[in-house]
Parts: C-alpha cells; sequence; structure tokens
C-alpha cells in the first residue's frame, strides 16, 4: 500500500487531464487536516479530498461531498479569500517527490492578476497542505511545524518553503548509469532496498517490480553484481520509468481473494497470484481501495468483541486438553498393576511373610519381574491393592479418553469459529456468527421484542466450466447448504482436519469435469485456515456421503468414504457471482 512518488505522477497526469485551467468554485475544510476543493473544468465539475492526516494522507477526485464545520478554520477562510474562484494553471510534481504543485491564477485585492501556489505533500506523518506565493514564501499551512517540533524544516507564515533532502536521494528519472551503479554499490544491503533507498519515489514494492523484471534475485546485494549484471538492471529500471516520462500508466488494485493487497499505477509482474484489477483512473483506484480496506478494518474492529469471546474459550479448552492429556498419561502403566495382582495370586504362596518383594515369571512375556509388596499385607492383600489400582486407573483412562475427545471437538468448533470470523465481509456475516455462539451458549443472546431476520447467504461462484460453486461463511450457512441446499449427486469440498467452510458444486446429475474439482478444491482451500499455504489437502465426496452426528454442533459432520486431492489456495480466476 505504498503512496510513492510512481502514483503520485499517476495522479498528476490525471489531475491535469480533468481539472487544468478549471476555476475553484467551493473550498471546504471538513476535517482539520483535510481540504475538499470543487473545481469547474471543461470536463465538468469535479471534487478534489486533499487529505494531510498523519495515519492516511490521501489526494484523489471524488464523487462524494463531505460537509464541513458551520464556522470554517481559519486556514480554509484564507484559501477562499485568495484562491476562491481562481483558476488552475499548472499542476506539477518536482521530480518523482511525493509533492503535487497546483499553481493557481487569481485576481487580488486592487484587481491585479497575480499567482500563489498550493502545495500538498503525501509523506506519511509528515504530511502536510501549504499555501505560498509564487516565490514560495510560506502564507500558511494547515499544519503549524516549528522548531520545537522539526530541525529539518519550519513550516511557518513567513518562512521560505522548500523541500528537505534528508534522505540525499537521486532523481530516478534522469539518472546516468554510472551514478547509477555508484549508489548501488556503496550500500552493503539487498539490491531492492539499495534501490529504494537510493532514489526517490520508489517504493520498497517498486524496487522488488524492478529486480523481477531484469530477473535478479533482490536480496542479492549490488556489489555482487558484474558491470553487465548492473547495466542490465539499469535498463530495466530506465525502461520502468520511461512509463512515467510518457504518462502510460495502468492503475490496479490488487485482490487477494476479496481483500485488496496493493494498488499500483503501473503493473506489478510479481504479484502474479493476486488478482488484477484494472482502472481508468488513479482516483478510483485509491477511493476503491481505501475503501475496502475501511470496510475491512471496520468489520475487524467490530468482531473484537466476538473475537476476545472465541479466544478466551479456546485458550481455556487448550488449558483443559494439556491438563487431561497429562493426566491420561498417569493412567499408562494401568496394565501393568493388572499383571501384578495376577502374578501375586498366581505365585503368592511361596512369598515369605514381611517380604518387601516377590520375582515372578511374567507368562504373558516370558519375562522375570519384580513386584515391590507392603511387608505388612499379606500377599492376597497384595494383590487387592494392584487390582484396585488397576480398576481406578481403567476407570480415568475411559472417563478421560471420552472428555478428552469433547474437548478436542470443542476446540476444532472453536478454530472453525475463528475462520468464519476471518470470512466475515460485512455486519451479516458477523450477525451470522453471533447468532451462532448465542445458540451454543458462549454468549447471551440478547431478547428484543423485534425478530430480527439474519440474510443467510453463502458465498457464489461459477466454475470455467459453467457449474455453480457456494461456499458457506460460517457453520450455520454450512448445515444450510449441505443438508438443506444440496442434494444427493451434488459434490462436497473441505479442507482436510483444519477449520473452514463446505463448499457445494451443484453437478446436475453430471460428471464434473476435473477443473471444477480443482476450482472447488481452491475454493475449499482459500476459506479455511489453510489460506496462503501452497498445498492443502482437500476432501471430497457426494454430498449422500455427509451425514451429521445427533446432537452435533452446527458444521460437524462425518464422512467414511472420499475422494481426496492436493491443491494451492489461490482462487484468482474463479468468477464470482455478486450478492444480490
Amino acid at each position: 500500500m505504498a503512496f510513492d512518488g510512481i502514483v503520485v505522477a499517476g495522479l498528476v497526469h490525471e489531475l491535469k487531464d480533468k481539472l487544468l485551467n478549471g476555476r475553484i468554485a467551493k473550498i471546504a475544510q471538513p476535517e482539520n487536516d483535510e481540504l475538499l476543493l470543487t473545481v469547474k473544468s471543461t470536463k465538468g465539475q469535479m471534487r478534489l479530498l486533499i487529505s494531510a492526516d498523519a495515519s492516511l494522507p490521501l489526494i484523489y477526485l471524488t464523487d462524494s461531498n463531505k460537509p464541513g464545520p458551520i464556522t470554517a478554520p481559519n486556514f480554509c477562510m484564507l484559501l477562499r479569500k485568495h484562491i476562491g474562484g481562481g483558476r488552475i494553471t499548472d499542476i506539477s510534481q518536482p521530480g518523482l517527490e511525493r509533492i503535487i504543485r497546483f499553481t493557481v491564477e487569481h485576481l487580488d485585492e486592487m484587481g491585479d492578476l497575480c499567482r500563489k501556489q498550493l502545495i500538498v505533500e503525501i509523506m506519511g506523518k509528515h504530511s502536510n497542505i501549504i499555501f505560498c506565493t509564487e516565490d514560495g514564501m510560506i502564507i500558511d499551512s494547515i499544519k503549524h511545524v516549528s522548531a520545537q517540533m522539526s530541525s529539518v524544516r519550519e513550516v511557518l507564515p513567513g518562512r521560505e518553503y522548500f523541500i528537505p533532502d534528508t534522505m540525499h536521494k537521486e532523481n530516478p528519472l534522469d539518472v546516468s548509469f554510472s551514478r547509477f551503479a555508484d549508489l548501488l554499490r556503496e550500500k552493503p544491503m539487498a539490491a531492492s532496498k539499495a534501490v529504494y533507498t537510493s532514489f526517490t519515489g520508489i517504493s520498497p514494492v517498486t524496487a522488488e517490480e524492478i529486480c523481477f523484471l531484469a530477473g535478479l534475485d533482490s536480496s542479492v546485494p549490488p556489489k555482487e553484481f558484474s558491470e553487465d549484471v548492473l547495466l542490465h538492471l539499469y535498463n530495466q529500471f530506465t525502461i520502468y520509468f520511461s512509463a512515467v516520462k510518457e504518462g502510460a500508466f495502468s492503475p490496479a488494485i490488487y485482490y487477494d481473494g476479496q481483500e485488496p493487497k496493493e494498488f499500483s499505477a503501473l503493473p506489478l509482474s510479481h504479484f502474479s497470484n493476486y488478482t488484477r484489477q484494472e482502472y481508468d483512473s488513479m482516483s478510483r483506484v485509491l477511493s476503491d481501495f481505501y475503501a475496502a480496506k475501511s470496510r475491512i478494518t471496520r468489520i475487524r474492529q467490530k468482531s473484537a468483541d466476538l473475537r476476545h469471546v472465541v479466544q478466551t474459550a479456546l485458550e481455556r479448552n487448550r488449558k483443559k486438553y494439556d491438563l487431561q492429556i497429562r493426566q491420561l498419561k498417569d493412567t499408562e502403566n494401568r496394565e501393568k498393576y493388572k499383571v501384578y495382582g495376577e502374578l501375586i495370586n498366581a505365585y503368592g504362596y511361596s512369598v515369605p511373610e514381611g517380604a518387601k518383594n516377590m520375582e515372578a515369571l511374567n507368562y504373558y512375556t516370558n519375562e522375570t519381574v519384580t513386584i515391590p509388596l507392603d511387608p505388612a499385607k499379606t500377599p492376597q492383600e497384595n494383590a487387592q491393592k494392584y487390582f484396585a489400582r488397576y480398576n481406578k486407573q481403567k476407570r480415568t483412562f475411559e472417563a478421560l479418553s471420552e472428555l478428552i475427545r469433547e474437548t478436542k471437538d470443542e476446540i476444532t468448533y472453536l478454530e472453525s469459529i475463528q475462520t468464519a470470523l476471518d470470512i466475515a465481509l460485512d455486519e451479516d456475516d458477523l450477525a451470522g456468527v453471533k447468532e451462532e455462539l448465542a445458540n451454543t451458549g458462549y454468549i447471551r443472546r440478547k431478547y428484543t421484542k423485534k425478530k430480527v431476520k439474519l440474510k443467510n447467504t453463502p458465498l457464489h461462484y461459477i466454475s470455467s466450466d459453467g457449474y455453480h460453486m457456494y461456499v458457506g461463511k460460517n457453520n450455520l450457512q454450512n448445515d444450510e447448504l449441505t443438508f438443506r441446499f444440496a442434494v444427493g449427486n451434488d459434490w462436497w469440498f473441505h479442507a482436510k482436519q483444519a477449520p473452514g467452510s463446505h463448499v457445494i458444486v451443484k453437478s446436475n446429475g453430471d460428471e464434473l469435469p476435473d477443473s471444477t474439482f480443482e476450482e472447488a478444491g481452491r475454493l475449499a482451500a482459500y476459506y479455511s485456515s489453510m489460506r496462503g499455504s501452497d498445498k492443502v489437502e482437500i476432501d471430497y465426496v457426494e454430498k449422500k456421503h455427509v451425514k451429521k452426528p445427533a446432537g452435533a454442533k452446527p458444521g460437524f459432520v462425518v464422512y467414511y468414504t472420499n475422494y481426496s486431492l492436493l491443491i494451492d489456495s489461490d482462487i484468482s480466476g474463479i468468477a464470482e457471482v455478486p450478492a444480490p
């Protein structure tokens, strides 16, 4: 998720096309560190959102409007006074810095034409929006930075604006081969890191891409490369950045299943295991990416209480399981005590009174064993003592074996709830998990007069051969899919010995092609705790062979005959049917 200089270059290219020569119709400041400019240009009315938020600095065109406060902040009032109604005459990016400079032409109080600069710096926690005169004198900024806050640069009215060069990086758009080679050789680090620490505006992801395109191991230090290898890397570097110079951007978001993992202004070939969704606008990329990320973050925040309940129960059951296993280990010698009792009964007549042990031939193994005795007891009493110990440990073993099985089932069930929380995409999914936890007694149900109907819609995919595949998002959906929706000849898939979703393929009575089996297997692997693994074992069987034991928890099934396949968890390329 790198908002690097290349992404900024892509934005500048788009903003020039959409906003250049447009007039600033409205200026609002919805948040303390955010501006919303409404610009009327030949392409229509546009809204430009600029955020200098330390945790998520952004700038992009948006269709949505955000209301500002009743009383506009001072910075907003200053901008309205100077550039309200002004015309944007230039949009530029210095070098490949994460900076966008808007030059605005307007009339001053005397009616004379003059120019001002609105400079947007997208630099993480140092992000800012700075308003300057044409010759670079700061008029004001949305964030004031004093000498006490930064020893590098003050951002205060009356100070001269400059771009701090703390990292001493080179501009990648005009670097020569000799300078390129010298910069990389002098850094004793991995090649990819040497690239992004030597040049402005390059993120680690971009550096990895350049090394990948050059066919080089990005972890090898550049000082180990020969002159020819460095020249090859430089040529690839130059070709990559020629697209930036020419404005040949191809904005895209890369998805891992339904989760957005990365965005870029240029293709990222080394993300071949992700699904690439192309866009015609860098603004749309940023808007969609951060909206999706925000939705996932919000769902994870809303699921925090449920996760805490499940994690607490899991830890409790795992501790119980470990204790029960240790107690079971103490019963391993029970058969020995039974043999001791039998041998004392068989040979005890020859044991002298007061003996502390006896030796006897174990007729089960033909070995001589030494049996400890209580000298205060008769042989018959010693035998009874060993029989009593055997019977006690036998009862303990039988009881613990059942308890261990129940505890193990409980752990497996709670892990399946964890997987369902990981799969959850919206509040309806969380409501389904919450309902299940209430049904099984892990949380207290809140009774209301109004009956809430849960949306119980599974994920829906279509295989490359046209067969419909359904994925349960929680255990209630799994039961619904397997035992109410599927019919006997449909196929059922599940990750072997791992919590995850039931996957149903509607066969329509046909013999399924191999590619559909593989795609359904990938879905079962992806929607399980094994997501991300290269090799996941999947059990699959016709639905008619899947049974649910009486009294079993939601999602729990048994089957005694099945096929297996080994598959990865990459579901890119499998078509999903949008939810109605």
